[in-house]
């Protein structure tokens, strides 16, 4: 729905003086206000690349100006990043492995890692869930690789919940504290965010070390009778001096 006349002219007014994406997008949240965050933010955590997280930003900032209602901000935004996620999963759980067999050599996911993806979820997927909103790419794939990796529905719904409600607070909360100050604000966050992009790189792949180690150490090592008797059975048994092979 549309805002009031008097919020259109005010965002029309401070769209200058936004950072590049907020003063890009106030335009489209002056024509269609609320629908707009319900609809970004929805498709921004279901597989699509749309700019949900700073059209959330954008209305907590207007918020915070006492141009818009932050509950509805919040409660419209929270609502739409827990269906999308769900969305999701569905998605995953339903088409996902069917794509993976289909098309995943294509993007070098083989059945193997496909395999140990499962088995990683199945121990940390509730701490990917909760996390991934705050990283772009993962937040628009977390649900569908869980559905894919087949995590449980109730577990899941408890982790996206609560990702939900830490990254609108968060992103809310930041939006409507910086109000007139979003320029500097807004890009000192994205630095912010780098830098945790990096750290969760950094654990991803400190996790997959760790398992590794952990399966060569389970892995038996084969004794020194065992290895003579591999030797031997990789090794042809030389003929004996003196003996010819019997005619058959």
């Amino acid at each position: 729905m549309p805002l009031p006349p008097w919020t259109a002219r005010f965002l029309a007014e401070a769209a200058p003086e936004l950072p590049g994406p907020l003063a890009a997008l106030a335009p489209l949240l002056q024509q269609y206000g609320y629908a707009l965050v319900a609809l970004f933010v929805l498709l921004d955590n279901c597989a699509v690349p749309a700019p949900g997280q700073t059209v959330l930003v954008l209305a907590a900032v207007y918020a915070g100006t006492g141009h818009l209602n932050l509950a509805a901000v919040v409660a419209i935004a929270f609502t739409a990043a827990v269906l999308g996620n769900t969305l999701g999963h569905l998605i995953g759980a339903t088409g996902g492995r069917a794509f993976v067999q289909r098309w995943g050599r294509y993007v070098l996911l083989t059945p193997e890692r496909a395999a140990r993806a499962e088995v990683f979820f199945a121990r940390h997927g509730g701490k990917v869930v909760t996390v991934a909103r705050f990283v772009d790419g993962l937040r628009q794939t977390s649900g569908i690789i869980a559905g894919t990796t087949g995590m449980p529905w109730p577990r899941f719904q408890v982790f996206n919940v609560l990702g939900a409600a830490l990254w609108v607070g968060v992103w809310a909360g930041f939006g409507y504290v910086a109000g007139a100050n979003i320029g500097t604000v807004w890009r000192t966050a994205l630095r912010y965010q780098l830098w945790l992009l990096i750290a969760l790189g950094v654990l991803v792949a400190a996790l997959a070390v760790r398992q590794l180690l952990r399966r060569r150490r389970r892995e038996p090592e084969p004794t020194r009778p065992q290895e003579q008797a591999r030797k031997q059975e990789r090794e042809p048994e030389p003929e004996r001096e003196g003996e010819r092979p019997k005619d058959s």
